[in-house]
């Protein structure tokens, strides 16, 4: 066999070896945990990451505190987006994050909603206008602390019991009240703009001033270390595309 025809043979194999890593790079999948106010976000997000990328995202939503439970007992999630930037952190410090890899990737907004379009608002609170309120457990959910710094802020404390139903994320929250198990809750205002407008019925947003800002963090894991498949979401999550996307759901997000 000739010089040439060796030289040959080790280039197009040398070729066929970088195709396959890089195809085998292209086609990794990473395991996002998510809170449940920003899963229609998160699924406009996964649609086009998935597009420009060719990786793939496995997404599990839940109450913020209950993912990072299970993070903190193994679970097997590379990146968490959290709906506060408390357990990011303490994830740091626990050294369960890749380097510092934490960000603050969007900032939510509480509303008090009626789907059925009746007026809302701090009079009808007061006046306990409502068969039930919905709230999320703000033990578990950042959404439920920031409407249990409401409710007193606006003169209502002491509810009954009967006049409540707490779900365990927003998610459920949101569910209580579109299924009309609450005639009005608590939720995120990017969830109801995920409805279509004829569903959206009427909100009304607390004051900023009544709350603690609701920063939802983004955290890469020590897990994710080698999967380009995260690192390489975590990183389009600081773009101005997915910047936009964010801002599109009703949350604030600023100019990278």
């Amino acid at each position: 066999m000739s010089v040439h025809i060796q030289a040959l043979i080790i280039t197009f194999a040398a070729l066929f070896f970088l195709l396959c890593a890089n195809a085998a790079r292209a086609g990794e999948t990473a395991h996002v945990a998510v809170a449940s106010n920003f899963k229609s976000a998160m699924d406009a997000l996964e649609t086009a990451f998935e597009e420009q990328s060719g990786h793939e995202l496995v997404v599990t939503a839940g109450s913020t505190g209950k993912l990072y439970a299970q993070i903190v007992n193994g679970a097997p999630f590379d990146v968490l987006l959290a709906a506060d930037e408390a357990r990011p952190r303490r994830l740091l410090e626990g050294g369960l994050v890749h380097s510092d890899a934490v960000f603050t990737y969007a900032t939510g907004k509480l509303v008090l909603w009626d789907p059925a379009g009746r007026a809302v608002g701090p009079d009808r609170l007061q006046g306990g206008a409502f068969r039930r309120l919905a709230l999320a457990n703000p033990d578990l959910a950042p959404y439920g602390a920031a409407a249990r710094d409401v409710l007193p802020a606006l003169g209502v404390s002491g509810l009954p019991r009967r006049k409540q139903v707490m779900g365990e994320n927003i998610g459920q929250t949101f569910a209580f009240v579109k299924t009309q198990n609450a005639d009005l809750g608590f939720v995120a205002l990017s969830q109801i703009l995920s409805l279509p407008p004829e569903k959206r019925g009427a909100y009304w947003a607390p004051p900023d001033t009544l709350y603690t800002p609701i920063h939802q963090d983004a955290a890469l894991l020590a897990r994710a270390d080698g999967n380009s498949a995260a690192f390489d979401f975590f990183e389009y999550l600081k773009s101005d595309d997915a910047a936009a996307v964010i801002r599109r759901f009703g949350y604030e997000r600023e100019e990278s």
